[in-house]
């Protein structure tokens, strides 16, 4: 089979192909926030004093890190319903990529949480803050600083992890490839689209990654200053500014 430039730019221009890049961005987005609000509350369940939400949260992850994603779709798509379960292709696309993501962002979260120092957490404790307080202004905003890098590397890998639904007939780039290649025997011209599609989605992530990554580099973000600047916004945040002031 002959390249043939004319295919190749006329499928890179397909709307066919163009609506399964808009499918697997959306999917990826969905899932990655069903998967980071999940691995947040494992994180916290790993961190917890309860030996049985440690063992729950434990297991749940040695289970989804331990085996494929492609296992975890199959099984998902095609044995909910022996259960009585019954989830569409793109129900079950979503449950799947969000499950898995959420077992990898667990540990993200907590490594990033854990890496703060204790003596923040025992300064806030003197100064009377709750558990709450201490979370929302001194030891997430650090933790965010050390966590977006990997957050960022997730996505990344979520927006080509997608085509893996293509398995159950998820309508994602891929599979529209396919479907274009099987129609057109263009197979080298189709999948060098997609490949091409994959390469910016991926490129423009990137930019905002890097963006992101600048943004929170900073003492609690772009407005951030001197340490001792920095230690009066945290009691500004806690206190008000007029107790402060007062």
């Amino acid at each position: 089979m002959n390249w043939s430039w004319d295919h190749f730019f006329r499928y890179l221009t397909s709307p066919f192909l163009l609506e399964g890049v808009i499918n697997t961005v959306w999917l990826a987005i969905v899932a990655m926030i069903i998967g980071v609000s999940l691995g947040v509350v494992l994180a916290f369940m790993r961190m917890s004093k309860s030996r049985i939400l440690r063992f729950v949260s434990g297991v749940y992850i040695w289970l989804w890190r331990g085996t494929p994603l492609l296992v975890q779709l199959v099984i998902i798509y095609t044995g909910l319903p022996q259960l009585g379960i019954r989830l569409g292709v793109i129900e079950s696309a979503i449950l799947a990529l969000s499950l898995h993501e959420g077992a990898y962002f667990a540990e993200i979260a907590r490594s990033g949480i854990m890496s703060v120092g204790k003596g923040q957490e025992d300064a806030s404790r003197a100064l009377g803050m709750t558990w709450w307080q201490r979370m929302k202004i001194v030891i997430i905003p650090q933790a965010t600083r050390i966590i977006i890098p990997p957050l960022g590397n997730q996505f990344n890998l979520m927006l080509k992890t997608t085509s893996l639904a293509s398995v159950i007939s998820m309508e994602e780039l891929l599979r529209h490839a396919q479907q274009l290649a099987q129609i057109e025997f263009r197979v080298l011209e189709v999948y060098f689209c997609a490949a091409i599609w994959y390469l910016f989605l991926t490129t423009v992530w990137g930019q905002v990654q890097i963006r992101l990554e600048a943004h929170y580099d900073r003492p609690f973000g772009p407005a951030g200053g001197d340490d001792r600047s920095t230690r009066q916004k945290v009691l500004d945040k806690f206190r008000g500014p007029a107790a402060t002031q007062a």
